[in-house]
């Protein structure tokens, strides 16, 4: 860190050369920590009159003078006592609200939906100084008691509230350790219980029907019915590059996933179908191994188009993307795959998450629920084991 060993109070002329705007000019400079430019001037927001015309703006000029002045002392104090905080209290002023949109740009529609939200809830103004427990303790309540933004007489769901608290507490979380915010709230806020509701998914003959039926876009048709084969996440779908399919070295192919969300390795087998649906073969394709797997597919096609493809099979169930992953977890279970194996292959760190998926399986409810009769068993009596009678000897019995 560079030490800043002068401060001198300096002015520039504004507003064509009418008035003075004062600024601190410091040497050698500031070091900041976190972008490593050196910060060697500061406007004080202090204006005089660069040609007084009369007294009271000579005693004005005097006024503001001082006032500069007095900063300037105050500043120079903190450096020689090695206090660089009032450089972190500029950076306190500068805009939260534009450092959370610019997050949720490069993130995905859900981070995007929690500014707006956010956006809405501070009235389009919001400093990182602002930022403490209780102003976020106020957003946790007005995300439980506000309306959707598409649809402003329904409630937002709670189970939409807690998703978006959490999202919420991780750009808390990520502006603490970019050093925006000084403290970090998130140690002395709650979570958003949940609601349980039933995890939606397709039954293995919808999920024939959906195949079979047309959608607009081809890609978005691809990468759910590959996600319904491999568990895939859809953040992990839109990452996919070709080079994360391998062949194994007795045969067969596997894909290699570091997940998104979790930022766990999974390394999990790929089926031949999964393989031709996205064209794994196809000789004649011109594609690099770092391009993506699913070309053009965008977060807004999982919203109304996925919903239209789905009305056109005749599928009356509230099926999100991320029920692909559900559909491959309970056809999975269906088919008598055991949980570890499921466990594995969706990336679950606990065997809990994976054991929903008992509860979602339909043919084993099916096969259940005849198990318990009120009839008697017409099952035959069994015989006698020969090897358990007793032998009476005819002789002795006499």
């Amino acid at each position: 860190m560079n030490i800043c060993k002068t401060v001198t109070l300096r002015t520039r002329p504004i507003k064509n050369g009418t008035q003075l705007s004062f600024y601190l000019d410091y040497y050698p400079g500031y070091r900041d920590e976190e972008s490593m430019k050196t910060i060697r001037h500061e406007s004080l927001g202090i204006y005089i009159y660069a040609k007084p015309k009369n007294q009271r703006e000579k005693l004005y000029n005097e006024t503001m003078t001082e006032k500069a002045e007095a900063v300037r002392c105050n500043r120079f104090e903190s450096i020689v006592n090695e206090r660089y905080d009032f450089f972190d209290r500029n950076k306190l002023r500068g805009s939260f609200l534009d450092y959370f949109k610019k997050k949720a740009d490069k993130k995905n529609t859900k981070w995007q939906n929690v500014y707006k939200y956010f956006e809405k809830f501070v009235e389009g103004k919001c400093t990182f100084e602002e930022i403490n427990v209780d102003l976020c303790v106020k957003f946790m309540e007005f995300l439980l008691t506000t309306t959707q933004l598409k649809h402003p007489t329904v409630k937002l769901h709670t189970n939409t509230a807690s998703g978006y608290w959490s999202t919420f507490r991780a750009v808390l979380h990520t502006a603490y350790r970019e050093h925006k915010i000084k403290d970090n709230p998130n140690g002395y806020l709650d979570r958003i219980d949940t609601i349980p509701t039933e995890k939606e998914h397709l039954s293995q003959q919808e999920l024939i029907t959906l195949a079979e039926t047309p959608c607009k876009h081809q890609v978005l048709k691809e990468a759910f019915l590959f996600s319904c084969l491999t568990g895939l996440r859809k953040s992990d779908i839109m990452a996919l590059t070709w080079n994360k399919i391998q062949p194994y070295g007795d045969g067969g192919m596997f894909i290699t996933v570091r997940m998104q969300k979790t930022k766990q390795l999974i390394k999990n087998p790929i089926s031949e179908e999964a393989l031709e649906l996205i064209g794994f073969y196809d000789e004649d394709a011109d594609r690099k191994p770092t391009d993506k797997v699913f070309v053009g597919l965008r977060d807004c096609m999982t919203q109304k188009p996925l919903k239209d493809w789905l009305d056109a099979s005749g599928i009356t169930k509230h099926i999100s993307y991320h029920c692909s992953r559900h559909t491959f977890g309970s056809l999975q279970a269906d088919a008598g795959t055991s949980f570890y194996a499921i466990q594995r292959m969706l990336g679950h760190k606990n065997v809990e998450t994976t054991q929903i998926y008992a509860d979602m399986s339909d043919e084993t409810k099916k096969a259940s629920v005849n198990r318990i009769t009120l009839k008697p068993t017409t099952s035959p009596a069994p015989e006698p084991d020969a090897s358990m009678s007793i032998q009476v000897n005819p002789a002795e019995s006499a």
